[in-house]
């Protein structure tokens, strides 16, 4: 009876095991009745970093009419939209109106049949940034990655009027900060969120926006490789950039407040986990850190390994950590996770602070709306 049991355990483990890790087709099986003849789907997203028209996912149109894509690597869950190669021509509802991200968290079948209701409005996209930003450099060289990006700067209000010296907060995805014109799917509104911030408290920061480098963005984000996703891990590089390049040139051309107490590093996804990678490696260059919506889904062994094994004093730290309760159904256990390993570290609990919203999504809209707070709360 015992053993008879035990095999029945295993067995059962296997096949939750095979259900929840497997290759996946999907299949578009209706599309508006105004798409041409010609066009052609792509999926986008957490796969291939939501590149709007990537080859590797593009559907193809079998003999019964039916666009198909089969995933061959295992998976356990994904999140895409269905594009017809570009974020101009992303699918929508029946209105033409932006829809949630589509979420596949594993069928027996292996096999998702959907429906693309309308493609979403054409809308002219406006430049937004506020006058007190700036472009820093087109090309500022990134001698680490052997490559060059765009650097953004935001200034306060009162910056060309005083003296003063100011905190400073570095920011991934700098395209996604300050500009519609310039984002993935709208801004974060960083420039008119501060502004607030000092027209009510007269507090405010530089904020240094670091555009992401497209195909590059999952490789430079993490540290560490990862064979699920074919990435290779440049995190240390960048890291290394913003403290040794970008950091020295921002010290030494602004008035700043240079001390890891006045030295903040932000971001979202991605730009989440990275954010937190350097804080808890460099705590004396970034004591405070906002991690918005954390990917920490993508390296959560390699992320567990290195929190357990880094010997740095995070006594002086500051992490402020939201993210939607629904946007992944790991997403709250790992930021526990997280969180219980830092205070086995010994970092003081209300240091850390963490929100979980009900409604919060992963999204700009999401991150824009919880920046203000964020930013209260990091710059006390």
């Amino acid at each position: 009876m015992i053993r008879s049991g035990f095999l029945a355990v295993i067995i059962m483990m296997v096949i939750s095991s095979l259900a929840n890790a497997q290759t996946l087709t999907i299949n578009i099986t209706k599309w508006p009745a105004s798409t041409t003849g010609n066009t052609t789907f792509y999926l986008a997203g957490d796969l291939n970093n939501w590149n709007p028209q990537d080859d590797q996912f593009k559907f193809e149109k079998n003999t019964d009419g039916i666009y198909a894509l089969t995933i061959k690597q295992p998976l356990k869950e994904l999140h895409f939209k269905i594009t017809r190669g570009s974020w101009q021509t992303v699918e929508a509802d029946s209105n033409g109106n932006a829809i949630p991200n589509r979420d596949w968290y594993g069928e027996p079948s292996g096999i998702l049949n959907i429906e693309i209701e309308g493609w979403e409005k054409q809308v002219v996209k406006r430049h937004t940034a506020l006058p007190n930003v700036k472009i820093l450099s087109e090309n500022f060289s990134i001698p680490q990655l052997k490559t060059s990006r765009k650097i953004w700067i935001y200034l306060p209000p009162d910056y060309e009027t005083s003296n003063k010296k100011y905190p400073v907060i570095y920011m991934h995805d700098g395209q996604n900060l300050f500009d519609d014109y310039t984002s993935f799917s709208g801004e974060w509104a960083v420039d008119e969120t501060l502004n607030q911030i000092f027209a009510e408290t007269g507090k405010s920061a530089i904020v240094v926006g670091i555009d992401n480098g497209g195909p590059e963005r999952l490789n430079e984000y993490s540290p560490w490789n990862n064979s699920k996703y074919k990435t290779t891990g440049k995190g240390d590089l960048y890291v290394d950039f913003l403290i040794k390049t970008l950091k020295p040139y921002i010290d030494k051309t602004y008035r700043t407040q240079k001390q890891a107490s006045k030295t903040v590093i932000l971001g979202s996804s991605m730009g989440g986990l990275i954010s937190l990678y350097a804080a808890v490696k460099y705590p004396k260059v970034f004591g405070k850190a906002g991690i918005f919506s954390p990917a920490f889904w993508f390296a959560s062994d390699d992320l567990k390994k290195y929190l357990n094994q880094n010997h740095q004093s995070l006594k002086k730290s500051k992490f402020y950590i939201v993210a939607g309760k629904s946007e992944d159904e790991s997403m709250v256990p790992e930021i526990n996770d997280v969180d219980a390993e830092l205070i086995r570290k010994k970092m003081p609990e209300d240091q850390i602070k963490i929100k979980i919203d009900e409604d919060g999504t992963h999204s700009e809209t999401y991150w824009r709306r919880e920046l203000k707070q964020a930013i209260l709360w990091l710059l006390q």
